[in-house]
Formats: C-alpha cells, structure tokens, sequence
C-alpha cells in the first residue's frame, strides 16, 4: 500500500509541476500579445490624432477665408453706400 502512496504522491507532483509550467508559458504568451496589441492601439491613436490635427488646421483655414471674406464684404457695402450717395448728390446737381 505505501508503493500506491509513493506513486501517487509522485503523479501529483508532477501534474502540479506541469500544470504550474503551461500557466507560466501561457501567461507569457499574454503578456506579448498584450504588448502587441497596445502598440497596435498606440500607433492607431497616433494615426487618428494626425488626421484629426489635420482636419482641424483645414477648418481653420476655412474660417480665416471666411472671415477675410466677410470683412472684404462688409468693407464694399460701405463702399456702395459711398458711391450711392454720390450719385444721389450728382443726380441733385443734374450732373448725370
């Protein structure tokens, strides 16, 4: 009876050595492919701030155009107001 005690004392042994070992080789494999994956995730939130900077730099563009635009605008209908004016007092004048 002491051989099957001896004997099964060295099979769970060695079943917990070898399952101690697989967790090992299988937490190692995580960790690399954790690695992995947040340089994947780093270098696709790197990529999305760059187009994102991108599109921010053309709308602001976009605006400065716009303002220039509406200030070139704003600066012909005082022009038009002048010039009304002027044909208003040329036409009192019956110049035109």
């Amino acid at each position: 009876m002491s051989e099957a005690i001896i004997v099964a004392a060295v099979s769970l042994a060695g079943t917990v050595i070898t399952v101690w070992a697989a967790n090992r080789h299988t937490l190692a494999e995580l960790d690399k492919k954790s690695e992995l994956s947040d340089a994947k995730i780093d270098a696709k939130l790197e990529r999305h701030q760059a187009v994102t900077d991108t599109k921010i730099d053309e709308l602001t563009r976009k605006v400065e155009k716009h303002n220039n635009m509406t200030e070139r605008t704003y600066q012909l209908e005082g022009r038009m107001n002048e010039v009304e004016h002027d044909i208003r007092d040329l036409k009192g004048r019956n110049i035109i």
